[in-house]
């Protein structure tokens, strides 16, 4: 039997990085409950998957939101494509519904011409969520500098709002 979802679903979005991973968790129609970066050393997917586990327990989300990194436009490193396809395998075993977005849906939906940078984003969701986002925007990088850790945060809101918006576009 087909699970029915909530009219607003409890909604976990994770983007899966070098580092370990950004979440964020949207509850009832805009309230984005937490958030934050999890990361992770040794190996590095193991260690996520058991601190996705680990939220999935402690939130109980109606659905994850994921990446989707075998999309033929993704540049994802094999690693984080083998930790996308473990993530979907702990959500269905754990009974929750699971979408993907690629980061060309992602930039299709936040920006008119489907153009615009990671950094153009975060500042889209930093003054969407002030309260909550506004003081963890980091300053616009530099060529040569690395990508800051906060970047992963935004990341999944963005996936968050993602399913959010074509849940509404749907309904409207």
């Amino acid at each position: 039997m087909k699970k029915l979802l909530p009219k607003y679903p409890r909604i976990l979005g994770i983007a899966p990085s070098t580092r370990g991973f950004g979440f964020a968790l949207l509850e009832g129609l805009d309230t984005l409950v937490d958030w934050g970066v999890k990361s992770v050393t040794g190996d590095k997917n193991h260690g996520s998957i058991k601190k996705v586990e680990e939220l999935i327990a402690h939130y109980q989300p109606d659905v994850l939101v994921l990446e989707d990194a075998a999309a033929k436009d993704s540049r994802r490193a094999a690693r984080i494509r083998a930790l996308c396809r473990k993530i979907v395998a702990v959500a269905k075993a754990r009974k929750v519904s699971v979408a993907l977005f690629s980061q060309e849906q992602v930039r299709r939906v936040f920006f008119a011409d489907g153009q615009g940078t990671k950094h153009a984003l975060a500042e889209i969701l930093a003054k969407r969520f002030s309260e909550e986002l506004g003081s963890r925007l980091p300053p616009k990088r530099r060529p040569w500098m690395s990508e800051d850790y906060r970047m992963d945060i935004f990341e999944a809101v963005a996936l968050v709002l993602m399913l959010r918006l074509t849940r509404a576009k749907r309904t409207a």
